[in-house]
């Protein structure tokens, strides 16, 4: 014997299904709202048809520059040189000279003019030197016999060479002594009164005359 079911308990089925069938077609119609896509209808523009309003552009050439004119090259200026101007002046010329064979004609002596000799002139080479009597060898002989070796030199232990310059005159007197090159501590100065108290020298001679020659010489300080 079956049961019988109550109207109730049947109501409450339904109205639960009714509620899942309404939440099904909710979410449906959300979800349409979301995807459907609405488009306007209107006529589409053709491209093809579209006026260009735009002004053809002008295709413009690139401007050349011309070179520059070459600069004017200015012609000389001729002048005309006229000729030599004739002198008009006639030179009268007398040849009226009565020549015999007694007629004596002078010869004309033409005398060549004398070399002027410079005042004084210092030579530096000559044809023949300035030389000390006996030669070079007597010199540095007298050098060494007469040349003292400065003490102060000697103290400080000092050698070396003192370049002496002198003039040889006319009559072979020693002048203008000078040191160019020294070493100092005295030896300097002992060089020089040497060379100065030198003999006469036999002078230079130029073109077979004598003249003053300009000389240097080495005078040399050692410690024995």
């Amino acid at each position: 014997m079956e049961a019988k079911k109550s109207p109730e308990a049947d109501l409450s089925k339904k109205s639960g299904l009714f509620l899942n069938i309404g939440l099904v077609i909710s979410l449906s119609l959300v979800l349409f709202a979301f995807e459907y896509k609405s488009y306007d209808d209107g006529s589409l523009m053709e491209l093809g048809a579209v006026n260009d309003d735009f002004d053809e552009m002008t295709e413009i050439p690139p401007t050349e520059q011309p070179p520059p004119p070459p600069p004017k090259i200015q012609q000389p200026e001729i002048i005309e040189v006229p000729d030599e101007e004739e002198i008009e002046e006639e030179i009268e010329v007398d040849l009226d000279i009565d020549i015999t064979d007694e007629t004596v004609i002078e010869e004309t002596i033409f005398e060549e003019p004398e070399e002027e000799e410079v005042a004084d002139e210092i030579f530096t080479i000559v044809e023949k030197q300035p030389g000390y009597p006996g030669g070079m060898g007597a010199f540095y002989k007298y050098v060494q016999k007469k040349m003292k070796y400065p003490s102060q030199a000697r103290r400080m232990g000092i050698e070396g060479k003192v370049f002496v310059q002198f003039v040889v005159d006319k009559a072979g007197n020693i002048t203008d002594v000078k040191v160019i090159r020294g070493v100092g501590a005295g030896c300097d100065e002992e060089a020089a009164r040497v060379i100065k108290s030198s003999p006469k020298w036999s002078p230079g001679k130029q073109r077979g005359k004598a003249v003053k020659v300009r000389m240097v010489l080495p005078i040399t300080f050692k410690l024995s």
